[in-house]
Formats: structure tokens, sequence, C-alpha cells
């Protein structure tokens, strides 16, 4: 059980970073929205319709950027002037929100969160608002942004726990069983009903008791609870409040597998017990035999006690043979557990060294372009150049987002990723990569060759970047020092997939390596100039999208590697 509890323990801590991480990436937001004369201009004048139209045209784009689900306005009585979804027959234009407590706290003057079923879309969400602020410093409305929580909540579905998250009622409003969502593990009081339904965070749900019972054994807390079939059962449960959201998020592990390895354990012992017990048996039926046998040399004659002493004396050379030789068996088995446990320790520090240099190695890069927009940014402040540092702030969230997901990914090298791939603009994918290791290209002529109508692909569009940063990275190494230096960046389509291919002029990858080239740590680098785990990485990444990665050499000298994607399915973005 102690064991259970700790995987549960370890469990809830990795959720719980996960989820507040998701949440601090919209958590400000609002407040740069909020900051933009548009707003202020149609809430200070909100029957001009062209302001409108173009505020909700706005509103639309930076929502697509985001990847929430909606972003809308709202003046001070509630009702939503401007809306992102205003081309959407559920759109939130002209609809009151004044009930909701997240525009209440807003047009307090505070940042306004909130997790609900939208009234109108009959989607969850969770609300972030700040308030508009006019001219003279006075609210003159309040702007909301809604984002989704589905992604995390598929994600736990694929994990061996289960995952809840219940509100300050105690009612379940996320969790990986969908049979508990909007039932309530505390007592649904009169008080708790009124205060739910009075901010209709759940819509036209009216959230039902779920039966559960909670003990305490052996210093671990459990919880019993019904499954989807009807079926009781007992879970291992560790919990903690994410104060940011005034939530509390609990993890359950089931206690059959804890069971049937405590029934193991007893198994085992009940078996070794047998096995002594025949050797204690086995042990007194040969004293017994010993014993009967000097019994009957006594009454033979003298010769025949002559030869037992004898045979006695050989028996006890026998029992100190087998003695010594047990004592030996000890001490090697003794011998044996330290060159294991020493071995297991290697282990552990070998993987984490990996780790370590991997990590290192791949945030290097988005942590170089970070500091370069931040320079520019501090420059462009200097110049009075307000929009174009705010774009390199931009910029720089994005990176840093960047090497949040490269962290992840690095923690899940060894199994195949859980994250969905999505459909990717490989021409948007190239620019951004080029942008991150444009000082290290300045020296050198590159060309882009990318076709107009080229396909989107299947992938992760961190990842993919990834990959490209270190194969122009690594071309970039090559052609150091070679006159007339080239890089070609192109791309084609062959037989249903999109081939990239960056090209170089430089000295190529000789046929001995070209086998070793994708294996972790081998680099053909000067010692301190790399770490041999870029291609290793990217190779992988390719694997996970269902793509490959080759490498060979060009006709006229230098290296070719071809990155081999999968074409898009065609079909409309999924409204969420």
């Amino acid at each position: 059980m102690a064991e259970g509890n700790a995987r549960a323990e370890a469990t809830l801590g990795l959720t719980l970073q996960a989820l507040d991480g998701h949440l601090r990436r919209f958590e400000s937001i609002p407040d740069l929205l909020a900051d933009n004369d548009g707003v202020r201009l149609v809430l200070e004048n909100p029957s001009d319709p062209a302001g409108r139209m173009a505020l909700d045209q706005w509103l639309s784009q930076k929502n697509a950027q985001l990847d929430a689900l909606d972003i809308y306005v709202m003046t001070p009585d509630g009702v939503t002037i401007a809306a992102s979804n205003f081309d959407r027959a559920d759109s939130f234009i002209g609809q009151n929100f004044s009930y909701r407590p997240y525009f209440q706290s807003a047009l307090a003057g505070d940042t306004g969160r909130f997790f609900a079923i939208g009234t109108t879309s009959g989607v969850r969400g969770y609300y972030f608002a700040s308030p508009v602020k006019d001219q003279a410093g006075g609210i003159s409305g309040v702007i909301a942004v809604k984002i989704g929580l589905d992604l995390i909540e598929a994600e736990w579905r694929l994990q061996d726990a289960k995952i809840i998250v219940t509100d300050s009622e105690g009612i379940v409003f996320l969790s990986s069983d969908p049979t508990w969502l909007y039932k309530g593990l505390l007592p649904l009081t009169p008080d708790r009903l009124d205060r739910t339904l009075e901010s209709r965070r759940y819509a036209d749900v009216r959230p039902t008791a779920l039966e559960n019972t909670r003990s305490s054994d052996w210093g671990v807390n459990t919880i019993t609870l019904p499954d989807a079939g009807g079926s009781r059962r007992e879970y291992v449960v560790a919990g903690q409040l994410l104060p940011r959201a005034d939530w509390t998020v609990q993890v359950l592990l089931d206690t059959r597998a804890v069971h049937a390895q405590a029934r193991l354990s007893a198994l085992a012992l009940m078996l070794s017990l047998g096995a002594l017990a025949a050797v204690v048996v086995v042990i007194l039926q040969r004293r017994a035999r010993l014993a009967e046998r000097f019994a009957l040399q006594e009454q033979g004659k003298a010769e025949l006690e002559r030869r037992v002493e004898a045979r006695t004396a050989d028996l006890a050379r026998v029992n100190r043979l087998i003695e010594a030789e047990v004592a030996e068996r000890r001490l090697t088995e003794a011998e044996l557990r330290r060159t294991q446990s020493d071995l297991v320790q290697a282990g552990k520090l070998a993987a984490l060294g990996q780790m370590s240099a991997a990590l290192s190695h791949e945030i290097n890069q988005p942590l170089a372009a970070a500091r370069n927009y931040a320079d520019s940014a501090a420059i462009l402040i200097e110049r009075g150049d307000a929009a174009r540092a705010k774009d390199n702030i931009g910029q720089i969230l994005s990176l840093i987002d960047r090497m949040a997901v490269i962290a992840r990914h690095l923690r899940h090298v060894a199994r195949k990723p859980d994250a969905p791939l999505k459909d990717i603009n490989l021409t948007e994918a190239v620019v951004e990569a080029l942008a991150l290791v444009g000082p290290r290209l300045a020296g050198g002529r590159i060309t882009v060759s990318l076709p107009d109508d080229l396909p989107l692909v299947r992938g992760g569009p961190v990842r993919l970047q990834q990959v490209l940063v270190n194969l122009l990275s690594n071309a970039a190494d090559a052609v150091e020092g070679v006159g007339g230096a080239q890089i070609a960046v192109s791309a084609d389509v062959v037989a249903g997939r999109v081939l990239l291919k960056v090209q170089d002029n430089g000295p190529g990858v000789p046929a001995a390596i070209a086998d070793r080239i994708f294996d972790p740590f081998f680099t053909t680098k000067r010692v301190g100039s790399g770490l041999g785990l870029g291609l290793s990485i990217s190779y992988n990444i390719m694997k996970d999208f269902g793509g490959d990665l080759r490498v060979a050499n060009a006709p006229g000298g230098g290296a070719v590697f071809t990155v081999e994607l999968n074409i898009a399915r065609v079909r409309g973005k999924a409204t969420e």
C-alpha cells in the first residue's frame, strides 16, 4: 500500500505541473488583449458597426493564433458586443454573462478565473477575464478568453491511474472516467447546490451525488467508487489543492494490483516456509537413519566398530567440506548482490547523464534565439517602437513554450509520445526554423525553394521545428570555412509523401560512418562542439510522426538530409 501511495503521489505531482503550466500559458492573455486601442474604441462607441466588425475579425484572428476556444468583449452590464465566434450560429454576441463570477471579478478590477460549461455553446472550458480601462483609468468593459481542457483530459485516459478534478463545492468537472463527471464527492447540501446553480457553472446539468467511501489504513488514504459497470472499486487516493484555480486534483490508483502483489508475496512466503519444512524433515530423517545405523554397529563385532569409526570420520570430513562450500557460496551471493546494486546505480547515473546532456543540447538553440529577441526588444523600446517590441516579446513567449515542449519530449524519449499529431504548414515551419538559426547562416548563402501548393503534413509543430533547426545547424557547421558556402532547402511531393531536403556543399558524410550517424552520442565534431544527440533525437521524432530521416552524399559533393512526412488528410477545422 505504501508503494501504491508513492506512485499515486508521483503521478499527482506530474499532473499538477502539467495542469498549472497549461493555465499559466493563457493567464496573461486577457490583460494583453485588453490593452488594445480597438477594444477601447468599440466599448466607447458600441453602436459603430464598422468598428465592431473590425474588432470581431481581430478577435477571430487572435483566437486562431492562441488556439483558444473563444474570445469576447462585454459591456459593464454584461452584454457581449464583439466575439471571435461572430460568424457562427452559437455566437456570443448579444448574450449577457453578468451572472458569471469571472465577469464580476473582472468588473471589480481583478483577474477573473472560472471553469464552466458554456450556456450558449454547451462546450466545457476555463475562462480568464480582465477589465478594459478607458483613457481616464475607469473600467469600460470586460474581455474574456475561454480555453479548452479536453486534450489534457484525453491524455489522462491513457494512464493507468484515474485522475479527477473537483471544484470548491466538491463536484467533479474533469475526469479520466466520464461516468464520474458532474457528480459530487461531498454531500450536495442546499447551499452548495444554490451556489452552483446561481453561477450556472454546469449550464443545465444538475449535479448528483457520487456514492463514495473513504478510509485510511496503514497511513494510506483510500476511496471506494463505482466504475462504469456499476461495480464498486477501491483506490489509493492522493490529492492536492491547485490554489491558482481553487481546484482539488486527486489521483486514484486501483488497489486490485496492490492486493495481487500482496497475495503473491504471501504465496512466496508460504512456499518458502514449505521448502524450509521439507529441509527440516529431510535432516531429521537423515539423523534418524544415522542413529539407527550406529545402534546396529554397537551390536556388531569389533571389526564392524572399527569400520564404523572410519566411516564416521569420513562423514565428518564430508560435512566440513559441505560447510566450507556453503560458506563460500554465501560469500559469493553477498558479492553478487553488491555488484548488482552497483550496476543499478551506474545505470541510473548513465541515464541521468544522457537526459541532462540531451536537455542542454536541445534547449540551447531556442535559448539563444530568445536572447537575440530580448536584445532586439530592448533596442526597439529605446526607439519607442512598442509594436515591434511587443512582437519580439511574443516570439520569446513562443520560444519558452517550445522549450517546455522539448523538455516534455525528452521525458518521453523511452516511449512513444502521447501528444496527438496535427496538420502543419511545412512552409511556415521552415520559415520559423530559419528565423531561429538566422545568425548561424549569416555568413553563408542559403536558398529556399518550396512550391506554393505544398500540402499540409502530419506531425508536431514544435518537434518538427526542432528537427529542422538541428538539420540547418548541422549544415551551417558543415560549410564553415568552405569557400563559396551554399545551403539549399527544397521540397517536393513523391508517391503521396512530402520530401524536404537540406543540402550543403560541405565535406559530406564518409561511407564508414553513414550507418552510425543517427546513433546517440556519435559525432564527428571536435570535442566541446557537439554532444552527438541532435540527429538521434531528430530521427526518433520522425519515426514518431510515421515518417523517416535519411542521409546521402550529393553527386557534386556535400551531404543531403531528406525528411519524409505524411500528407495530412483533407478535412475542415474542428469546432471546439
